[in-house]
Parts: structure tokens; C-alpha cells; sequence
């Protein structure tokens, strides 16, 4: 019994590593980037690199896995992310930066699922719940500890980039020396877009939308925060808050989906986000303090809204299906996250920093709108036909082993039953 605790917190803090090194890399990049007077065009550039290669690693990692074994793997995604960090820190240019984030992002999803599938092959059923909240805490936490140790520092040096560097390898530790046997194969789902649509036309185009506001704000959150005159110290804060309030609102939005149609709460809180869109382009000058509410506002409705959406198509789905149906539409909120910061980058840069908001809103906009029309044409789903809401981590970093491990018994079971031998996966 003891030894399977040590395991387990020993994978959690590999998890934590990943994710300390994941928040303190996505946060200097951007800032340093800001620093070193590159347009906000490339730095956008930097959130389409890392979107692509994450949706490519969450897609090839268990083809990769299956060919040279889960700890090679995990070391390899390592070693290069760290590689990555230090390649950013030397050659300060963004051409580089660029394929160079690409390849953090492939690595980085990489290295999750694996640390994720040793978690679940290490858990018992009954107890996945639980340590599926431990984990998702734990990585919150490690988050955002990592955009919050910048604070600290001075972001023009090579600290924060080396100890990014540092922390990577030390996530490969807790796998390194594990003892136990190889875990299962790792969840593969594949992107069947006519399938999704067929299942829910509003959950397809919702995440897609989703993907394109949320990351557009990862991306440029920093920057905007730069340009509008805040220190690094408040940058940092402007970053992590809206994380914290995305984690906390989830329980409200989750008991409200769970009572009312969706569609109708995924409404409400998008006219709330539509509302901190439009208040960052009239009082985004007003100074922190006003800037740190909206934060906050944008965060709690933003962040809130992947896991009602997830939870709307599972209401829809067949039975024992939740992994294959979730896993899509990660994948389209991926897709969506290439290409929002793009957009993002280049309205910065031609009409100034106010317009990132510009950006999430039009989405958030196009979001209510189609919602509105779905509502008109379709009926709501029973009560007794819903889907229990689930509270979940980031979507922007979710693999496919995270659905694996909030699954229930038997949608996990039904993986299992998927990757057997001689079974064709998702």
C-alpha cells in the first residue's frame, strides 16, 4: 500500500514539473519576446506553433509509445523540451522560436499522456476520482506557480529560461526509476469531424470558438498586459488570475448545466465573457486593479465553458463513447487554437492591443449566435438523458489520457476493450 502511494505521488510530481516548466515557458516566451521588440504577429505565431504541435503529439505519441516503450518516449519529449527552452534562450529570434515552440508543444503532450497513463495503470477504479481531482489540482497549482516565479526575476536574463530547462529534465526522474511493469497502450482517438457534427452541430462549432478565444488569450495575454503598461510582477498576476477563477467557477456553471439546458448556461456564460470583452476595449487604461477584476471575469467565463460543452455532446453520445467523443473535440478545440492566435497577432499589430479582445469577442459573438439558432431548430435534451457534468483541467492541457482517467468505470473499461490486440482503435 505504501509503495503504491510513493508511486503515485512520485508520478504527481513528475506531473507537476512538466506543468511548472510548461507555465514558467509559455509565460517568459511571450514577455521576453515583448522585450526583445517583436511584432505581435509573431509572437501569435508562437500560440499557433505550440497548438499545432500539441494537437500532433496528442495524435502520434501512442504510435511513437507503441515502437520504443513508454520510459525511451517519456525521456526523449524530456530531453527535447528542454533542448527547446535553451535553443529559445540562444538563438533570440522568431523564426526560431516559432518551429522551436512547435516542437515544445509536440513534446510537452507527449510527455502528459504518458505521466497521465501511469497514473490510471497505477490507480484502482474506485479510487480515479479522486485521484483524477489530486491531479488536476496538483497541476493547477504547478502552473501556476510557474507563470508566478517570474515575479522574481528579471525576464531580459537566461535564469528563467534555464530553470525551465532544469525542470523538465526533473520531471524524467519519477519514470526513470520506476520499477513497475510498462502501463497499457496509450488512448488513441481520431478526428472524425461528419461523426462530431452528426453527434452535436453546437458542441463542434462551440470548442472550435472556445479554442480560438482561449488560446488567442494564452498566447497574448502577456503581451497586451506589457503594452498596456503593467511590470512583470503584474503581468504575471494578469496571467495566473484568470487560470484561479476559471478552476473556482466551474462548480456554479457545472450545478447550472447540470439543472438547465445547456446550450442556455453555455449562452449565459458567453454573454458574461462577451461583457469582459467589450470592458478590456473601453477601461483597459483605467490601470492593475481594473484590469485584474476583468481578468478575473474573463477567466471565470472563458474557461468555464469547455467542460459544458464537452458535457452537452455526451448527452448526445452513445454509450461508452465519452473517450472517443471528448478526444474529438479536443482535437477541434486544438484546431481552433491554431488558428486563433494568428488572427490575434496580426489585429495587435495592425490596430493595436485592445483588439485581442476584439478577436475573443467576435468569437464569443459567433458562439452566442449559433447557439441561439441550435436552440430554435433543436429540442433540449431530458434530464434523465443528461450526462453528470464534469469539472475538468485546461483543454489546452488535456490530452487524451486526461479523458482516460475522468472517465468512469465503464467508459474506461470500453477503452481497454478498444486497445485490446486485434482491435482497431478510435
Amino acid at each position: 500500500m505504501i509503495r503504491s502511494l510513493f508511486s503515485l505521488a512520485a508520478l504527481l510530481m513528475g506531473s507537476a514539473f512538466l506543468l511548472f516548466a510548461g507555465g514558467l515557458n509559455s509565460l517568459i516566451l511571450p514577455i521576453r519576446g515583448e522585450a526583445e521588440g517583436f511584432t505581435a504577429a509573431s509572437l501569435g505565431l508562437l500560440g499557433t506553433g505550440w497548438a499545432l504541435g500539441y494537437v500532433v503529439g496528442c495524435l502520434r505519441t501512442p504510435t511513437l509509445v507503441a515502437r520504443v516503450g513508454h520510459i525511451r518516449a517519456f525521456g526523449a519529449m524530456c530531453a527535447i523540451a528542454a533542448i527547446a527552452v535553451l535553443l529559445s534562450l540562444i538563438l533570440i529570434t522568431p523564426w526560431v522560436w516559432i518551429p522551436v515552440r512547435a516542437l515544445s508543444g509536440f513534446c510537452f503532450a507527449g510527455a502528459a499522456m504518458i505521466v497521465e497513463s501511469w497514473l490510471n495503470e497505477r490507480t484502482e477504479a474506485s479510487s480515479r476520482g479522486r485521484v483524477f481531482g489530486v491531479y488536476t489540482m496538483v497541476n493547477l497549482a504547478a502552473t501556476t506557480a510557474g507563470q508566478l516565479i517570474l515575479t522574481l526575476g528579471d525576464a531580459t536574463g537566461y535564469v528563467f529560461f534555464a530553470l525551465a530547462a532544469i525542470v523538465y529534465c526533473m520531471a524524467l526522474l519519477p519514470t526513470a526509476i520506476s520499477a513497475t511493469t510498462t502501463p497499457a497502450p496509450l488512448t488513441q482517438v481520431s478526428l472524425n469531424l461528419r461523426a462530431l457534427w452528426r453527434n452535436s452541430p453546437i458542441a463542434v462549432f462551440a470548442v472550435m470558438m472556445v479554442g480560438v478565444s482561449n488560446a488567442s488569450f494564452g498566447t497574448l495575454a502577456a503581451v497586451y498586459a506589457a503594452r498596456i503598461g503593467m511590470s512583470l510582477s503584474e503581468i504575471a498576476l494578469f496571467a495566473s488570475i484568470p487560470i484561479l477563477a476559471g478552476a473556482v467557477s466551474q462548480i456554479p456553471v457545472g450545478i447550472a448545466s447540470d439543472r438547465f439546458d445547456r446550450r442556455k448556461v453555455l449562452i449565459a456564460v458567453s454573454l458574461l465573457a462577451l461583457v469582459a470583452d467589450g470592458l478590456f476595449i473601453a477601461l483597459g487604461s483605467m490601470g492593475p486593479p481594473v484590469v485584474m477584476a476583468l481578468a478575473a471575469l474573463f477567466g471565470a467565463t472563458v474557461f468555464a465553458m469547455y467542460p459544458v460543452i464537452v458535457a452537452h455532446a455526451n448527452d448526445h453520445a452513445e454509450p461508452g463513447s465519452f473517450i472517443q467523443v471528448s478526444g474529438g473535440l479536443l482535437l477541434v478545440f486544438g484546431i481552433g487554437s491554431i488558428f486563433g492566435p494568428t488572427v490575434a497577432g496580426f489585429a495587435m499589430t495592425s490596430y493595436g492591443a485592445a483588439t485581442l479582445f476584439a478577436v475573443t469577442g467576435g468569437a464569443h459573438a459567433l458562439l452566442i449566435a449559433f447557439a441561439i439558432l441550435r436552440i430554435a431548430t433543436a429540442p433540449a435534451v431530458s434530464p434523465e438523458n443528461k450526462t453528470r457534468f464534469r469539472a475538468r483541467p485546461l483543454a489546452r492541457g488535456s490530452t487524451p489520457e486526461t479523458l482516460a482517467m475522468a472517465a468512469n468505470q465503464k467508459e474506461f473499461d470500453a477503452r481497454d476493450k478498444a486497445a485490446a490486440p486485434g482491435k482497431p482503435q478510435g
